[in-house]
């Protein structure tokens, strides 16, 4: 065999062992990160069962009404100016592209 095909083999072999390293240093540092995106499936889980489910949502925003008006009607407008705030960041992000 000639020395420049046992020099590429050679050097072939070497890539090849150094990106075998770094897979596996890619793999030991992307735990944490595979974990958040874990418990951002749940919610999205949960978000997906309460569009399934809006008779229970209902029944549930109609008992708290009832039992606590004032609580209710406090916890909607927060989530009223929390809404809006994000319909107003997603239009401004939506023009910066």
């Amino acid at each position: 065999m000639n020395s420049r095909l046992l020099e590429l083999a050679t050097r072939h072999g070497a890539l090849k062992a150094r990106i075998d390293e770094q897979r596996r240093t890619l793999v030991q540092q992307s735990v944490p990160l595979e974990n958040a995106l874990a418990r951002g499936d749940v919610a999205l889980e949960g978000v997906d069962w309460l569009k399934h489910h809006p008779v229970a949502v209902a029944l549930a925003v109609s008992a708290i009404v009832i039992a606590r008006p004032r609580r209710a009607w406090r916890w909607a407008k927060r989530g009223f100016f929390v809404w809006r705030g994000w319909q107003a960041i997603r239009q401004s992000l939506s023009g910066v592209r």
